[in-house]
């Protein structure tokens, strides 16, 4: 099935699109910009950088979108790109969450509404003028869901406006908050001093990195799911938080073995 159009050119032609970026929020958008736009090279890393140089010189009119790319891109390669810049999708309300995590940073503050902002990227880690910004609210406490509905509002504004981009606005770096790179260590999860909430939470931002790890049964597990138990309801694998709240695990995945049910869980290492 044919996508259905974003944007009618009058022109008919495509524009050219040089695109950076890293997992999924770079997968969304890309999606989106495939729909209407030539897309002439992908960069994945540092040394695509020579190819995105020069592609951009034999195609003077090619524009740049970048989505958590994770490579610093130095001075004489945004030089290239002006005076529009390279359009970076970042998925937060900036200034606030700048930096490698903005998405798992506001699922753990327990952010209810989530937000993207395409800048103009700068020397300074996010730190460039922007060109729209949305708030999205009644997203699920998803991660994947999040990144998806953030990356395609990023990439259909640009889609819609590249023609056209309005004048930025500077951001106010006063008001800048910062994100930190996830390690490992982040995934413990620790019931007795944290509350039902910020272990779902945690659960929730640690899906794919660094994964919520919890040992039950002398068994070091992966959470993968679980929900905050309703009164009258009960749990297969309860864990009792530090506020008094009861998490039931829905499906976890046991050191080297296949993800699985609470209940398949408790069958097969229940008494080992």
């Amino acid at each position: 099935m044919t996508p259905k159009s974003l944007v009618t050119r009058s022109s008919g032609v495509k524009p050219k699109i040089i695109f950076l970026g890293n997992g999924p929020l770079a997968d969304y958008a890309l999606a989106v910009l495939e729909q209407e736009c030539q897309i002439l090279f992908v960069a994945h890393t540092k040394e695509d950088l020579e190819e995105v140089c020069r592609l951009k010189r034999e195609y003077p009119e090619a524009q740049a979108v970048l989505a958590s790319f994770g490579v610093i891109i130095l001075a004489q390669v945004l030089e290239l790109f002006e005076p529009e810049g390279i359009l970076n999708i970042h998925p937060s309300l900036l200034p606030l969450y700048r930096g490698p995590s903005p998405i798992e940073s506001a699922i753990l503050n327990g952010d209810t509404e989530f937000s993207v902002s395409v800048m103009k990227l700068a020397p300074a880690m996010d730190a460039g003028p922007v060109y729209f910004q949305e708030t999205l609210a009644d997203l699920p406490l998803e991660k994947a869901a999040i990144y998806r509905a953030l990356a395609e509002t990023g990439a259909k504004w640009i889609v819609q406006h590249l023609d056209n981009l309005p004048t930025p606005v500077n951001q106010n770096d006063i008001e800048a908050t910062y994100t930190e790179k996830m390690v490992k260590s982040m995934g413990v999860l620790n019931p007795k001093t944290e509350s039902a909430e910020e272990i779902l939470r945690k659960i929730v931002a640690y899906a794919d990195f660094p994964k919520a790890k919890y040992p039950f049964l002398n068994k070091n597990c992966i959470v993968l799911e679980a929900h905050i138990l309703k009164p009258g309801e009960a749990a297969v694998l309860p864990l009792t938080c530090a506020d008094g709240r009861i998490l039931s695990i829905d499906r976890l995945q046991p050191e080297g073995k296949r993800p699985m049910d609470a209940q398949s869980f408790i069958n097969g290492y229940r008494g080992k």
